[in-house]
């Protein structure tokens, strides 16, 4: 019978290893990535700075959603160095190439006085209520931290801005901002869900912030009862991580559009009407602009409003949960988000359609530096108001 001292000692034969002081001359090195596989307990006591935390016994099944890049160098370390071995060397198996593990782990390193930190904890009660969250590899305890940290500016408590809001607090986003200067109506309350009949007449920044505190306390919810525009944009949008645009009207998406620009703030695009949505999302110089996509507003009689034309409710639900999703892609760095692209759905075919959206090089906006970018009012632009109830 195979012994544990015979598996290590092939396992060694296998892989590179290194000491501490070798590791830490490693670790400095642009691209190096740092991976801890002690169990949860040990890794909460404290690990090296930046490490990446995949427990040994979920490895080979996580690491991958969590290390794309296999040619990437990466330090393998735990307490000891021998849970380090066996994983450098299924890291090896699994294809990564340029792997090694550190001798003598986390405790050497420590008893060395080499640099370690904390990482971010979660209370009792919210690893119970991101419980679902943190069995998700790619999110885990360090991607519900980074969402509670995270600043998320809406724009509108309208149908769009209602269901995002509310998928966003839900998640855990530690900071929503809303800007929005209209009251609830009666008429509001097919669609936008944040409001009730209580509500009626109340501002609606006031409404959203009591359904949103009381959906998770853990929220802080900021609230702008103000007209957006250049006087204010920048201001207002000055510390948030993602914009999430659910205004109706032409001039108010160009003057978010260049404040974006001008702030590198990313921009989490979506529009609807009568059966239609859109969504899409512009990272700054890096894809397309909203200006990219429209350069030229069309013809008013050619965009009506939804208060003109209609929208079934349900659909503001379906648009403004892409739009969370795509924030919080955004601000735990997942997927592909639809930067380039433009989804649309059609609610009586059933279907989700994506087009491919190039950006222009000669682009009014994005082509030129952002410190030329002039903030300015659109308000001669296919509509005459400035900003305009949210769907």
């Amino acid at each position: 019978m195979t012994s544990f001292r015979d598996l290590l000692r092939d396992a060694k034969s296998r892989i590179a290893e290194t000491d501490t002081a070798g590791a830490e001359a490693e670790i400095v090195r642009p691209g190096t990535v740092v991976l801890d596989v002690r169990e949860p307990d040990e890794y909460e006591q404290g690990a090296l700075p930046g490490a990446i935390h995949i427990p040994r016994g979920f490895l080979e099944s996580t690491v991958e959603g969590k290390l794309a890049d296999k040619d990437a160098r990466i330090v393998v370390y735990c307490a000891g160095g021998t849970r380090s071995a066996f994983a450098a060397d299924t890291l090896q198996t699994l294809g990564y190439s340029n792997v090694v593990s550190m001798d003598g782990g986390f405790n050497k390193w420590k008893d060395e006085g080499r640099s370690w930190s904390t990482p971010v904890r979660l209370t009792a009660e919210q690893r119970n209520r991101y419980q679902r969250h943190i069995l998700l590899p790619e999110v885990g305890v360090e991607g519900q931290a980074k969402l509670l940290a995270s600043k998320v500016l809406l724009l509108g408590a309208g149908g769009l801005g209602s269901p995002a809001a509310l998928y966003l607090a839900a998640s855990g986003v530690g900071t929503l901002g809303i800007i929005d200067m209209d009251v609830v109506d009666e008429s509001n309350l097919q669609r936008q869900i944040l409001h009730n009949v209580d509500r009626v007449g109340e501002r609606k920044v006031d409404s959203a912030k009591k359904t949103l505190t009381l959906l998770n306390p853990d929220v802080s919810v900021v609230t702008y009862d103000v007209r957006l525009g250049a006087d204010n944009v920048l201001d207002i949008f000055a510390g948030y991580d993602v914009i999430v645009d659910g205004t109706d009207n032409f001039p108010t998406r160009y003057l978010v559009n260049d404040a974006s620009l001008k702030l590198d703030i990313p921009v989490v695009h979506g529009s609807i009407f009568r059966f239609e949505g859109q969504a899409s999302v512009y990272l700054p110089h890096q894809g397309p602009c909203y200006r990219c996509q429209v350069p030229e507003p069309p013809p008013a009689e050619l965009a009506p409003s939804c208060s003109e034309a209609g929208v079934l409710g349900v659909l503001c639900g379906i648009i403004g949960s892409i739009q969370a999703m795509e924030a919080i892609k955004l601000l735990l760095g997942l997927g592909d988000s639809l930067s380039g692209r433009l989804l649309a759905y059609d609610a009586l075919e059933e279907t989700f359609r994506t087009f491919k959206v190039n950006r222009d090089p000669e682009c009014a906006a994005c082509s030129i530096p952002k410190e030329q970018l002039v903030i300015a009012e659109y308000d001669g632009l296919c509509m005459p108001h400035p900003i305009a109830p949210p769907a």
